[in-house]
């Protein structure tokens, strides 16, 4: 019989991870549910050391959606929606509507669900397509009647992450391309130009300086044994996905990255915002506060920040709040701490949650248009530097030949 791994949160909003049996994946979210879990993800449990140390993350499946498509679907279901069309009605136009497969045969399999008398929540979940933030909201507006309403403050959630998102990775654009055209600069100076020196320093038989030999070494390296730069590179890749795979290993480079200047304070900002946000949001369709804390944690991908928000929910078990126990990690900006102690104050810490993700999304868009204005002169310079030094080496021998000549 196929062994299953699964996530699932227990009636006390703890994740649990562990095994089981079963002989359909159906099967095992079925048994999950009949022990009280809520199930979030269930997968094969593969065998092999390569299969589950390194070649996974290198080879993981696609994801069924992208974000773009689910931003997408949202919007148009709750627009069919606001105009007064029942769900089957919607999922049917949808999928007539759908521009790929992809999209179209998850909708169909949505519907069928749907027809078979499944909730829209349970249906979408059978997809494995949509994150657990986005499932629970959209149970919480079916058993809340505002279905519509949710998928409303969904679309808006999703556009809002999905421009914050273009906007770092835009942002990023030209720094890569200026740093992969440094990069092939030098190699071609290395491999090609280089070496057309090599002849004239061997025919003086004078030993060169020290400085040219190093280029010429790194040069010949270039042209011959560049397939073992790739190894040693693909090598370095697959060694760091393994480490990142490990919990131990991946608080301790989240632990790191939160301690680089400007880089470590980006982080934070962008991992408050998503925190704000996506808290707020479930908070504003009636998700309790614990129940949220337990989906937010997961959404995170600083482990470090993880963990103090996990300490964080276990106070709010005991009734402590929130602001409180977030200001006791020292994890989090001073003052999103602040002013989600305003907001419990006011009773309206769903609006000052939204209000801080508002004011940190805008933290990050000037913290990228700093670092880009220290970054790019950097990269200028380096790339100089780096220039004038495989010069100033070939000039030094050449000077030295012509010391020689006279």
């Amino acid at each position: 019989m196929p062994r299953y791994r699964y996530e699932a949160v227990d009636a006390a909003g703890e994740v649990l991870r562990d095994y089981l049996e079963a002989p359909t994946p159906d099967a095992a979210v079925e048994r999950l549910r009949d022990q009280g879990l809520l199930p979030l993800a269930v997968n094969e449990a593969r065998g092999g050391w390569l299969r589950g140390g390194l070649v996974q993350p290198l080879f993981s499946k696609r994801p069924a959606l992208s974000r773009k498509a689910v931003t997408l679907l949202t919007q148009q279901l709750a627009s069919l929606l606001h105009a007064g069309m029942p769900l089957d009605r919607a999922l049917t136009i949808l999928i007539g509507v759908a521009e790929d497969e992809r999209s179209k045969s998850l909708l169909e399999r949505v519907q069928e669900k749907v027809r078979g008398g499944s909730t829209l929540a349970d249906a979408l979940e059978a997809q494995g397509a949509f994150s657990r933030f986005y499932l629970n909201m959209i149970r919480a507006g079916e058993a809340g009647g505002a279905l519509e309403t949710v998928l409303k403050r969904l679309t808006e959630f999703l556009e809002r992450s999905q421009a914050l998102r273009e906007t770092v990775t835009s942002a990023l654009i030209y720094p890569v391309i200026l740093l992969t055209v440094a990069a092939l600069s030098v190699i071609v100076l290395l491999a090609f130009v280089v070496p057309q020196f090599q002849r004239l320093f061997a025919d003086a038989g004078k030993a060169l300086p020290l400085a040219t030999q190093i280029v010429i070494a790194v040069g010949e390296g270039f042209r011959h044994y560049w397939w073992a730069g790739l190894i040693v590179i693909g090598l370095i890749v697959m060694a760091g996905r393994w480490q990142l795979s490990q919990p131990d290993s991946r608080a301790r480079w989240d632990r790191r990255l939160l301690r680089l200047p400007l880089f470590g304070d980006l982080i934070a900002k962008v991992e408050t915002a998503r925190l704000s946000r996506t808290l707020g949001t479930l908070l504003g369709n009636g998700v309790s506060l614990l129940s949220a804390l337990t989906i937010v944690r997961e959404t995170l991908s600083n482990q470090v920040l993880a963990a103090a928000l996990g300490e964080v929910a276990e106070h709010a078990k005991t009734g402590r709040g929130l602001a409180e126990p977030l200001s006791e990690t020292g994890s989090f900006p001073k003052l999103a701490v602040q002013m989600i102690r305003v907001g419990e104050e006011t009773g309206q810490l769903q609006e000052m949650l939204l209000q801080v993700a508002d004011t940190y999304d805008e933290e990050v868009r000037t913290a990228v248009k700093r670092l880009l204005t220290l970054l790019e002169p950097a990269l200028i310079l380096g790339l100089g530097v780096i220039i004038a030094g495989i010069i100033m080496s070939i000039l030094v021998a050449i000077l030295s030949l012509n010391e020689l000549a006279f």
